[in-house]
């Protein structure tokens, strides 16, 4: 083929953005089409990420420089699968990389879980984050409340709970994000860990992180601090392992700062009920367990309940499948071979169809694996366009792109309204003495981003 090559990139968070990087870095000439559901690009990073965490949010500015790039186009407002079909984006691409990420909670099978007052942890980041696909309105009547699961999802809900409305006006939550805030009740959290301090999965530096607040007293029970010959060993080969023990360590030992809010870990404690009255949560009952010697653990028998009046499940997050594309329902991920799209794991490559990021692999690691899958992905393909296995798009130019969506009537954002609407944003902030104040509404955000007149 004398034209570049024609790829369709799904999802503009980071696993999308990275793949769409190595592919302008690789030897082939390219043109990148970038399709994202959101009105808005970054995925995860604008939606997933708590709003205190600007470090993190940093990363935008790489990914940014991305988007920058004149080989990339996106096309934002358009949910593959739903507005347009995968065969319908075969006519226009060479090939198509899937990197749509996790969203969704996985269940806690416990009994109680259909109790009012039980939530999923991606449902409260998606209101705390203004994630126009989630509720505007938050119920923060509990005074006491359960968080399970000990990794750094279940601290950044743990810590917004914990924290006052005014700590996070300072970020870019919007209204009725810090409304709601304002209003909350809770005085005590209690994060749960079914194994002990060595195999909690939390990053050292958001461990340590979550004490810096003026109105947070983390307590961790001294009896919780266990180690055995397998922890041990994950210590010494890790050294966030045995940076996290060390935190834990400390908080376990220090006296207490009289911090108003307190904010509890708990180890070797593995919710068994959600115990409920009328159709609401009143309490988490737990087993006891303790380390067996190789890194897991076995119940003891014994039981506790705890006094809590809601229940957040931080349990890990769950792909959704896309339409036209094979999904494996247990794994809840793309059925792969590292990179292309197979008919089922073990089975057939699926010509021109690709996987990068946790659609891929499932919802685990931080941006190094991201990276390395996208390199993975991009390998595979590059190595699959040079040796002609690829069948060339009928329609190989953007404007036919945007001549099949005018016809659908089906608005798109680009880029340059991106740009219109991170303006809007940080005027919002301006005006409040902040950086940015995130505009929630999708016909908002449309608004601003969409066709300009």
């Amino acid at each position: 083929m004398t034209s570049p090559a024609r790829i369709a990139v799904v999802g503009a968070g980071p696993a999308g953005i990275y793949a769409s990087d190595l592919l302008i870095k690789s030897e082939l000439d390219v043109e990148i089409d970038l399709y994202e559901k959101m009105p808005a690009p970054f995925g995860l990073i604008r939606y997933g990420v708590a709003p205190d965490h600007p470090r993190i949010k940093g990363i935008v500015k790489s990914l940014h420089n991305v988007l920058d790039r004149p080989e990339i186009n996106l096309f934002g407002n358009i949910e593959v699968g739903k507005d347009v079909t995968v065969e319908e984006l075969r006519e226009f691409y060479d090939a198509i990389i899937f990197a749509t990420g996790a969203v969704a909670d996985r269940d806690l099978n416990i009994p109680g879980a259909e109790l009012d007052g039980h939530f999923g942890a991606a449902e409260f980041v998606g209101f705390y984050d203004g994630n126009p696909d989630f509720t505007r309105d938050w119920d923060l009547t509990a005074e006491k409340v359960a968080v399970i699961g000990v990794g750094n999802v279940g601290l950044d809900i743990s810590r917004i709970l914990a924290k006052t409305a005014d700590e996070l006006h300072v970020t870019e939550i919007p209204d009725n994000v810090y409304g709601g805030l304002g209003k909350n009740a809770a005085t005590e959290i209690h994060v749960f860990g079914r194994r002990g301090p060595a195999q909690a999965k939390f990053t050292p530096l958001e461990l340590k992180e979550l004490d810096h607040s003026p109105t947070i007293e983390v307590i961790v029970d001294p009896e919780d601090i266990d180690y055995d010959e397998a922890s041990e060993a994950a210590r010494r080969g890790a050294k966030s392992v045995d940076l996290v023990c060390q935190t834990l360590e400390g908080y376990a030992m220090r006296e207490p700062k009289g911090a108003p809010h307190k904010l509890f870990i708990h180890f070797f404690e593995s919710p068994t009920e959600i115990l409920g009255e009328d159709g609401k949560v009143v309490g988490l009952k737990t087993e006891r367990m303790e380390l067996d010697g190789a890194g897991g653990v076995t119940g003891t028998g014994t039981f506790t309940t705890w006094d809590v009046q809601a229940v957040y499940r931080a349990v890990g997050y769950r792909s959704d499948a896309v339409e036209g594309v094979p999904f494996d329902d247990d794994r809840a991920v793309i059925p792969n071979d590292e990179g292309h799209v197979l008919d089922s794991f073990g089975g057939s490559i699926i010509e021109g169809l690709y996987a990068t990021g946790w659609i891929k692999r499932g919802p685990v690691g931080l941006i190094g694996n991201t990276k390395s899958d996208a390199k993975d992905t991009v390998t595979m393909l590059v190595a699959d366009y040079q040796a002609g296995r690829l069948t060339p798009a009928t329609k190989r130019t953007r404007e036919d792109v945007r001549e099949f969506f005018a016809a659908k009537g089906h608005p798109i954002t680009t880029w340059d309204g991106w740009y219109r609407l991170d303006a809007a944003e940080r005027a919002l902030g301006e005006a409040e003495g902040r950086e940015r104040k995130k505009i929630v509404e999708w016909d908002d955000m449309l608004a601003h981003s969409g066709p300009q007149d």
